[in-house]
């Protein structure tokens, strides 16, 4: 099971960040700031799970972001990998070549499509036409 979903940049600033179990707060921020140090410690060479306490970590970075996913001991470490490998695809193809800025300024459309692909902590949906439907039918009723 996933756990949580966070995006950072470069300098540790949380950009997105989804919880899919409840922790208190003073615990997320203890816990991002431990994930956040451990990705940005991490040279491309090593690998990109890390276990965390009692659940595992897989990261990837693109461009100045880091994608960091928390799992369960039970969840497939490569999966996930590639699912963060979909999220990132489907948000390059929303917003032609995403950036952090798109990211920041289109929040709510970027937890639209993390909701699409997972809930309460499962993978629901891959299919990239699948996920940006709702956001195109949104877009759509905007225009017209």
């Amino acid at each position: 099971m996933i756990t949580f979903v966070l995006m950072v940049n470069r300098q540790g600033q949380t950009r997105l960040c989804r919880y899919y179990q409840s922790i208190n707060m003073s615990r997320r921020t203890a816990l991002e700031a431990n994930i956040v140090h451990t990705c940005l410690s991490r040279s491309r060479d090593q690998c990109s799970f890390v276990e965390y306490q009692e659940s595992k970590v897989v990261f990837r970075q693109y461009a100045a972001l880091y994608i960091a996913v928390g799992i369960t001991e039970d969840e497939n470490e490569l999966s996930i990998y590639e699912l963060v490998q979909n999220f990132v695809e489907v948000l390059d193809k929303y917003f032609s070549r995403v950036s952090e800025l798109d990211i920041m300024f289109n929040l709510d459309r970027v937890h639209i499509i993390l909701d699409e692909m997972i809930q309460n902590g499962r993978i629901v949906e891959t299919n990239k036409s699948n996920i940006l439907a709702p956001l195109n039918a949104l877009d759509k009723m905007a225009d017209g």
